[in-house]
């Protein structure tokens, strides 16, 4: 793909100047309604939903029926809208209505981290290759204005390093584990009927949720177009007071936590997993359905976000800072992928694993182990990442916990021989 040319500024809108611009709302789900609420609540902010197009008639929703059409391609071919939101829970049917809409030269905001995670690189060719112009600060941290940081503010300077809490059910659950001494299936209800994780907490308990958010942000903070499948995502599925306690004994605090860093050979890597976090973190104080980043850059040191990441008020107004910077021209300019670095998974990383399957321990094959409790069954030592990803399934399979300490180191050279001998 070609990341040489600039980003076209958003197109010329077809609404009078000093009127509301015209919004088509594409899905009424948590994020869809709380843009709606927030706009209802703000009648100067300068946007109306115009059409709303959902998947099902006849759902129960807080809006008459009149209001709502089935035909979502109709609101693409709809030139009298000036901007389409997409916030429907599809990836691959959201993907096919936000490269149409770029095909015809329309700005979108979307909010679909799945979606953009697998299909980044083809909707950017989009935009180079037309007038569109797509938007996603709500698919990343909700309320955190991280994306434009990063493609605006960092967008010419190196960054060491960017770690983060990015998804807020597994948070609160590790949160209310610490806080209670309770095991996990309690705390997962708990956030369950607080409503911040979902009946089905797959994507966000395995860390397939904050994957998709790494991936948008290595495009951004260093111009890495990633494949999802290459970053490593360990979950909190098999988690227990076990592994709190043991964090605790070391003074420090479980979080999944998603790491990009630059390393000294120039190269970056990405990964997402549960992390062992001390008090010299900031992240180590964001807890519940909190969100936090940590931007290390070379010149401006280090910078903190930190806010709510889920739910339809904070997501929502992530959509309509979005559509404010739409109507002002901003584009993405993805200044770094001119000269983006290469992808490093030829890494070892320090974990703790907890597992009654020795089978495993074999299976990752450690290169140094520097701690083994048979009473708790856990090991602690550095294994290889490839070996990481290759059996993440295997091991979730098995129910083992795995943490990471936080440090990576090349893969020893005696490692190296090793396996060129065998």
């Amino acid at each position: 793909m070609s990341t040489n040319a600039a980003l076209p500024l958003a197109s010329a809108s077809s609404t009078p100047a000093g009127q509301p611009w015209r919004i088509g709302l594409i899905g009424f789900g948590c994020v869809g309604q709380g843009l709606y609420t927030i706009l209802e609540q703000q009648p100067a902010s300068g946007f109306t939903v115009a059409r709303i197009a959902v998947k099902t008639a006849g759902k129960v929703r807080p809006l008459p029926a009149g209001r709502f059409e089935l035909d979502a391609g109709a609101l693409l071919a709809d030139d009298s809208l000036d901007v389409l939101v997409e916030v429907i829970d599809d990836p691959e049917a959201a993907f096919q209505l936000v490269a149409e809409a770029l095909r015809r030269g329309r700005r979108v905001v979307t909010a679909n981290k799945a979606m953009l995670a697998c299909h980044l690189p083809e909707l950017v060719r989009l935009q180079r290759e037309g007038r569109g112009t797509l938007l996603y600060e709500a698919a990343v941290c909700g309320s955190i204005p991280v994306i434009r940081t990063l493609d605006a503010y960092f967008g010419g300077e190196p960054l060491r390093q960017l770690t983060g809490i990015l998804n807020g059910s597994s948070n609160y659950v590790l949160t209310r584990m610490g806080e209670a001494g309770s095991e996990y299936s309690p705390a997962l209800t708990e956030a369950q009927s607080q409503g911040f994780a979902e009946t089905d907490p797959a994507l966000d308990m395995a860390a397939f949720d904050p994957r998709s958010k790494a991936v948008l942000l290595a495009a951004h903070a260093y111009g890495t177009f990633l494949r999802p499948e290459q970053v490593l995502n360990l979950g909190i599925e098999g988690i227990t007071a076990v592994d709190i306690a043991f964090a605790a004994s070391q003074g420090q605090k479980i979080k999944v936590v998603a790491g990009l860093q630059r390393l000294p050979d120039g190269r970056v890597t990405a990964l997402v997993t549960p992390q062992l976090v001390g008090p010299e973190s900031p992240l180590y104080t964001v807890d519940h359905e909190f969100n936090g980043v940590v931007i290390e850059a070379d010149f401006a040191g280090e910078q903190f976000l930190r806010g709510r990441g889920a739910g339809g008020h904070p997501t929502g107004s992530a959509v309509l800072a979005d559509l404010a910077a739409l109507r002002q021209g901003f584009a993405y300019q993805y200044p770094k992928t001119a000269e983006a670095p290469a992808y490093a998974s030829d890494l070892e990383v320090e974990i703790y694993l907890r597992t009654d399957e020795d089978r495993l321990i074999d299976l990752l094959d450690f290169s140094e182990i520097s701690e083994e409790a048979d009473e708790d069954e856990y090991v602690v030592g550095y294994v290889a990442l490839e070996n990481l990803i290759r059996h993440r399934d295997t091991l979730r399979t098995y129910g083992a916990f795995v943490v990471r300490t936080g440090r990576l180191r090349p893969i020893s050279v005696a490692t190296l021989l090793e396996e060129v001998s065998a």
